[in-house]
């Protein structure tokens, strides 16, 4: 099983790589619903990580 980190830096290749090939979201010069949908993922992995993090701290 991937570690947090890695899932992490998979969903922001997966969005930056999207970003960077998608048509659409070249062309309008704004996001399209699944670049959207996988930013939304890439945060809450981001959220996910720090609240742990935070966690073992204490």
């Amino acid at each position: 099983m991937p570690s947090s980190e890695d899932r992490l830096d998979q969903a922001a290749d997966a969005y930056a790589s999207h970003l960077r090939d998608c048509r659409q979201c070249r062309a309008d010069g704004r996001e399209c619903p699944a670049a959207k949908f996988l930013r939304r993922a890439h945060n809450n992995l981001l959220r996910e990580a720090r609240r742990g993090s935070a966690a073992a701290r204490r």
